[in-house]
């Protein structure tokens, strides 16, 4: 890349952030019903531009194809007339919820008679930074409109052409509104120096998100002057305590890995109580392998089924967003509880289990954004939490933790009443 080129984008991601702070402005002050009529609009837009959405999304499909994109990235980056339904739902279930501006958290009277009060407000801009999924276009300038927040989306050059197509109908949404379309933005060029320009914007960021793999989410890191909100690899875990019901156990483990392979929420590993693993895992392990998994194990799960690959240390670390599952046997609950400690990425971790004391221990010793009892992995989403969609599941413990919904992108100020008040 020349200078001269540097210097094109420099400025043109200041002028697009220039844009979006005076809009997020104005989106900050607009009424909880226009924004959601806003949301409304888009969805319905949606709807009425789908052929031309899928039809932008089979030639990003084409293109990934061609690129050689995994069969894991490749379904993530996949629409069909199902999942773009479930995106303009989706919008509407964002409109649907509260709005979360100007909730007074707390209030309070001192005894000088001065009113304190903590009320929501925005974050400001928020920068959001993703791969493959092009849905996380409707998701996240959704969530950041309902949140009163002006949205830069930066996505990447595998969903392109679908981004974009959702993008319009955001900006159809907006029109409808009468809201001005910089509140949601996308830069014009994909070149990955936008992204660098992104991290230093401090005068028109306020926090950015990153959404993908280990690269991005290392470059935000390295190179970020701005707040982030980060979303790091999802390894999963499974744990199979000794009083698991075996129907239960067969149900959450397919589901939490093979539903679908390619999403944070897919479980990586499984953990096996030691005591009910030839029991339970022959019929399991014949559930995966038959849909499909390449299952890796320790040696006492490959002496119960001769198909299963050994296991390697790097395999409890690894994120595979694919057909593939680690499992070993642990002696007990608080064995489990330390094998996730040493290998989590504090995303998501189930225990299955009828005895609600080993429940509790795991719910309350794993430091994970989410934790869960009897239930799949992959209800790590928040739709399914009920906030209309997420931008990410954080897996850091400043600011948002666990599902980042509309609620999440907001904070708070101290608004103080009084009445000619001066301090002694």
């Amino acid at each position: 890349m020349t200078s001269t080129d540097s210097q094109d984008i420099a400025r043109l991601m200041d002028d697009l952030g220039r844009r979006a702070r005076a809009a997020a402005g104005e989106i900050a002050l607009a009424p909880g019903p226009v924004r959601d009529q806003a949301l409304r609009a888009a969805a319905q837009a949606i709807r009425a531009n789908a052929e031309t959405i899928l039809a932008a999304n089979a030639q990003d499909m084409a293109a990934g194809e061609a690129k050689g994109l995994s069969a894991a990235l490749l379904d993530r980056l996949l629409l069909n007339p199902a999942r773009l339904e479930s995106v303009a739902k989706g919008l509407e279930e964002i409109a649907d919820r509260p709005d979360p501006l100007g909730a007074v958290l707390e209030e309070w009277t001192r005894p000088n008679g001065l009113r304190f009060s903590k009320v929501r407000v925005p974050l400001g801009v928020i920068a959001i930074i993703f791969e493959s999924r092009p849905n996380v276009t409707a998701d996240a300038g959704a969530l950041c409109l309902k949140s009163g927040n002006a949205a830069i989306l930066r996505g990447g050059s595998e969903s392109i052409r679908s981004a974009r197509a959702i993008l319009a109908c955001l900006h159809q949404g907006l029109d409808a509104a009468g809201l001005p379309r910089d509140a949601i933005q996308m830069p014009t060029t994909t070149d990955r120096a936008a992204v660098g320009e992104l991290l230093t914007m401090t005068r028109w960021v306020d926090v950015v998100i990153p959404r993908g793999g280990k690269s991005l989410t290392g470059r935000v890191a390295a190179e970020s002057r701005v707040p982030v909100i980060y979303h790091l690899d999802g390894i999963c875990h499974v744990y199979l305590d000794k009083d698991a019901d075996p129907e239960k156990a067969r149900r959450v483990v397919l589901n939490a890995k093979m539903r679908r392979t390619g999403i944070c929420g897919a479980a990586e590993t499984l953990l096996v109580h030691q005591d009910v693993a030839a029991n339970l895992l022959p019929a399991i392990l014949d559930d995966l392998i038959k849909a499909g998994c390449e299952v890796r194990g320790d040696a006492g799960v490959q002496a119960l089924d001769a198909r299963v690959l050994p296991a390697t240390e790097e395999d409890w670390d690894t994120e595979y967003l694919d057909a593939i599952l680690s499992v070993k046997l642990v002696a007990d609950v608080d064995a489990a509880i330390a094998h996730i400690a040493r290998h989590s990425s504090h995303h998501t971790d189930s225990i299955i289990t009828e005895n609600a004391d080993a429940a509790e221990r795991f719910l309350a010793r794993v430091d994970s954004g989410i934790v869960l009892h009897n239930a799949s992995t992959q209800f790590a989403d928040g739709g399914e939490f009920g906030f209309g969609a997420e931008i990410g599941i954080s897996t850091g413990k400043l600011h948002a933790r666990g599902p980042v919904g509309a609620e999440q992108l907001t904070s708070y100020k101290y608004v103080v009443r009084g009445d000619g008040h001066t301090r002694p």
